[in-house]
């Protein structure tokens, strides 16, 4: 392989993944937990946007159950944003092929 043409690939793979993370402020991936009673949604950065609880589950007496859900909800919108993520990029470094032992700095 020419050197060139792997330098050309790796500079538009970086041009791609700048592209990638760009975009990822606008995909959201929503996690549940408690079969729904509280909902997470992130956005493909991981970042939080909105947590809906269900009503029923607003009392002093339920608060720890309430509060483990939180972090469940959360935990599981956080796996699904890193899928995509994953995903994504498997998409982009589909065509670049790299010789044996290079590795990109992601």
């Amino acid at each position: 392989m020419n050197i060139g043409n792997m330098m050309k690939q790796v500079q538009d793979m970086q041009a791609k993944m700048a592209d990638m993370q760009n975009k990822l402020g606008d995909v959201e991936v929503t996690g549940q937990s408690g079969g729904g009673m509280v909902v997470v949604t992130l956005n493909g950065k991981a970042e939080a946007r909105k947590i809906v609880i269900d009503p029923k589950l607003v009392s002093s007496q339920e608060k720890e159950m309430l509060e483990d859900l939180i972090v469940a909800a959360f935990n599981d919108a956080k796996a699904k944003a890193e899928k995509h993520i994953a995903e994504e990029t498997e998409k982009m470094m589909g065509g670049l092929k790299l010789p044996p032992g290079v590795k990109l700095p992601f």
